[in-house]
């Protein structure tokens, strides 16, 4: 029988990113995501080093998985300098 203290929600670094299915890993995500700030802001240094732990091995797990994901042109360094050429072109006069 297990001890309370090793269900998933009391052990202090989750469920393996491993065992997440792909939709439980993207919810986790998102929410990390969300409450990066508020974390970042107003959390204890403890809180901190573990969102920012938590983060990194649950979006090494979805690189990992999806290795080839959607990267949008605007996203990429190319497109930052497209979006930046467009916006002086568009600031000289004419």
């Amino acid at each position: 029988m297990r001890h309370p203290d090793d269900a998933p929600h009391n052990r202090p670094e989750g469920i393996s990113p491993h065992a997440l299915g792909n939709d439980t890993l993207l919810h986790e995500l998102e929410q990390l995501h969300r409450t990066r700030h508020e974390t970042f802001l107003y959390g204890s240094d403890d809180a901190l080093k573990r969102h920012t732990l938590r983060t990194g091995q649950l979006e090494a797990e979805y690189l990992h998985r999806f290795p080839n994901r959607l990267v949008t042109a605007g996203r990429t360094r190319a497109g930052a300098r497209a979006r930046e050429t467009a916006a002086r072109a568009e600031s000289l006069p004419d």
